[in-house]
């Protein structure tokens, strides 16, 4: 009769589990279609922008030497100056290139992002681009399609596993409509924003990818966002050069990252409004743009010409650098825009160099520059973003051939390894380690970081003033039962801790009762922690003192004492915020 009860109960389960697989394969289908669409929208937003600054569409190396001196100067300042109250007063989460801030949401926030996300990012990342801001359009509409699978999961009322869910599947939507590259897209959402390949995760981002896709082709047609040149092996010689251009290709990346940093904390030190500093980027970049057209926008028409052979050995060097600055001063300044276009131009330019130089020097045992080209925009990719899955398939989709696979992985790997030694953290996890955020170890220190210590913390504080007879001090540990007194001065604020070790060596001599104080014992190197810490923060302080307990201090008043957290607090917030992790993917 058990087993029989147990089948059925067994047989219940899995209609419920097949029923949720449908459900979610149609949300992530409708959220494929809205990324989809949301990348069409986004895409016509920075046709629209530049028409309206510049009176035409074209690639602007079309028009840019017609241009008056002050508008090549003035426009990408005018762009800055609208876009920055845009985001200031709008959504500041639409600032820079935005997948961090995905990457948070999802992480710590169980996938919530604000709905007007979207809407401004839309608005401020087309402005941006279509001034001549020096960005890509593939970060701004990972954020939208995010934005759009948050909002969707939010409006159904799902629980936080399907919330970060269908945040991913936003992701991958709007990278496979972009470039038309739908197994790139749905392993770019698994790799860099969800970080994991799991069959209930995976399949819906693969649903949605593909309908993206599906909506991107029907307007655009099937094909790639470059112009790609016919790849041939001429040599197996050419292996053993394809590792330097992966090295070269790493050591550029970790330039693009250092800059892009070192940029937007020159200009975080710059006191002025920070809604007027896009403005001023705009305008520094505007004198760039005198000289190099070429790093106006997206670039994709310098990078068409890198892969076709059609710039010259000096001039796409220059490029490698002059695109590094371009998009460390448009983001760094507080502009709207990707990091993925610009590290697939300079990874053009910085391949096409390469290739020069090789074919030059053996021009029978190596294959066109352009090749070189191709190869190094996805080692670039790897080395920037640390993910080399998404740059092999993403190239490897947009020429459509097998025979670039294996220098394509050789390179990425490589660039990936030398990046990742030299410095700690991606493009985009650099900007959340700043904030604190580690997001490298898994989803268990995600869980560590979203819960506050104030969500924990024990607010009944047993204290004793510093001047407390020793007598008294061992009456009060008895009497309260308690691990830890903590010792406080005139002013209520923090001093010292006593634990039981501190006094058992005064146990023995009772004469000390009344000649000891409580200040004499007390240890005062004192390891705090505030209310707004993670509880990753607390467990890892605790553990590097070999410590059970921390007091809590106020964030405004001093180190005046309102709790503690204990090592069985944080062990308990953790195993019930692992137990709804997994009611709610039931």
């Amino acid at each position: 009769m058990a087993k029989r009860n147990s089948q059925r109960i067994l047989h219940a389960l899995s209609k419920v589990r097949l029923h949720q697989h449908v459900y979610l394969s149609l949300i992530a289908i409708l959220i494929g279609f809205l990324g989809g669409y949301g990348a069409l929208i986004f895409r016509f937003a920075i046709k629209f922008a530049q028409y309206a600054f510049y009176g035409n569409t074209n690639d602007v190396l079309t028009f840019h030497p017609g241009l008056p001196l002050y508008l090549k100067i003035g426009l990408p300042a005018l762009g800055g100056l609208i876009v920055g109250p845009l985001i200031y007063f709008g959504a500041r989460e639409a600032k820079g290139h935005g997948v961090p801030e995905v990457m948070e949401a999802v992480a710590l926030k169980g996938g919530r992002i604000r709905s007007r996300v979207a809407l401004v990012k839309i608005l401020a990342s087309g402005i941006s681009i279509g001034s001549g801001g020096s960005v890509g359009r593939e970060g701004p509409i990972v954020q939208i399609g995010s934005s759009i699978g948050s909002t969707l999961s939010q409006m159904l009322r799902a629980p936080t596993l399907r919330q970060r869910t269908f945040v991913g599947c936003g992701a991958a939507a709007g990278i496979a409509a972009t470039f038309n590259a739908p197994i790139a897209g749905a392993l770019f959402a698994a790799e860099v924003i969800l970080g994991e390949f799991g069959f209930t995760t995976f399949s819906p981002v693969v649903l949605s990818s593909v309908t993206a896709t599906a909506i991107s082709r029907h307007y655009f047609g099937d094909f790639p966002a470059f112009i790609i040149p016919s790849y041939e092996l001429i040599s197996l010689w050419e292996y053993l050069l394809y590792p330097l251009l992966g090295v070269a290709s790493g050591l550029v990346a970790v330039l693009f990252i250092v800059s892009l940093y070192k940029c937007e904390d020159g200009f975080e030190a710059f006191k002025i409004p920070e809604y007027l500093k896009p403005a001023l980027g705009g305008l520094l970049l505007g004198f760039l743009l005198l000289k190099w057209p070429h790093v106006f926008g997206v670039g994709y028409g310098a990078i068409n010409l890198a892969l076709t052979n059609n710039l010259p050995a000096v001039l796409l060097l220059s490029l490698v650098f002059v695109k590094i600055l371009a998009t460390s001063i448009t983001i760094g300044s507080g502009g709207s825009g990707g990091i993925f276009a610009p590290s697939l131009f300079i990874g053009a330019m910085t391949g096409g160099f390469f290739g020069w130089g090789v074919h030059s020097l053996f021009p029978n045992i190596t294959a066109d520059p352009g090749a070189y080209a191709l190869v190094a925009m996805g080692a670039v990719v790897a080395g920037t973003t640390h993910a080399p899955i998404t740059a092999i398939i993403i190239i490897f989709e947009m020429t459509a051939t097998y025979k670039i696979i294996l220098p394509l992985m050789f390179a990425c790997i490589i660039s990936t390894l030398v990046a990742s030694s030299i410095k700690r953290g991606s493009i985009y996890t650099i900007k959340l380690l700043r904030r604190g955020v580690e997001l490298s170890q898994g989803w268990e220190q995600s869980i560590l970081q979203a819960l506050k210590v104030q969500d924990i913390m024990r607010g009944r504080v047993v204290t004793v003033p510093e001047g407390m007879q020793l007598g008294d001090v061992i009456n009060r540990l008895k009497t309260r039962d308690v691990s830890y007194l903590h010792v406080v001065n005139e002013k209520k604020e923090l001093t010292g801790i006593i634990s039981f070790r501190d006094i058992r060596s005064a146990l023995q001599e009772e004469t000390l009762n009344s000649l000891v104080i409580a200040r004499d014992v007390a240890t005062v190197d004192i390891v705090t922690i505030r209310p707004s810490d993670s509880i990753l923060t607390a467990l890892q302080e605790m553990g590097s003192r070999g410590i059970s307990q921390l007091p809590v201090i106020s964030e405004d008043d001093g180190r005046k004492i309102i709790g503690t957290v204990s090592q069985r607090d944080v062990m308990a917030a953790y195993d019930k915020a692992v137990l709804n992790r997994e009611v709610e993917g039931l």
